[in-house]
C-alpha cells in the first residue's frame, strides 16, 4: 500500500479468559474502550463487555452476563 494509513478496526486480538469457558483461554477481539477499564469485545460473533486485568496481563470477556445488543434488536417500536 502506498503512503496510506489503514485505520485499525479493533484495539487487540488476543487470548482472553472467557466466562462461558469457565475462565479458559480463547481468541477474542477487543473492539474499543467504553470507559475506565471497560471494553467492547467480540467472541464467537457475540459482542460483550470485557475488562483488563493488569496483574495477569489479560482481558476477561463476559459472554454470559455482559452481552451487548444493538438498540435495533430490543424489539420495541420507537416512541412517537
Amino acid at each position: 500500500m502506498r503512503g496510506g494509513n489503514i485505520m485499525q478496526q479493533y484495539l487487540d486480538r488476543c487470548e482472553c479468559h472467557i466466562h462461558s469457558l469457565d475462565g479458559g483461554l480463547a481468541q477474542a477481539t477487543i473492539i474499543r474502550r467504553l470507559g475506565n477499564n471497560q471494553y467492547l469485545a467480540e467472541y464467537n460473533g457475540v459482542r460483550c463487555t470485557a475488562i483488563f486485568n493488569c496483574f495477569v496481563g489479560r482481558y476477561y470477556v463476559d459472554d454470559k452476563y455482559g452481552i451487548v445488543r444493538d438498540a435495533k434488536s430490543k424489539g420495541r417500536d420507537p416512541v412517537r
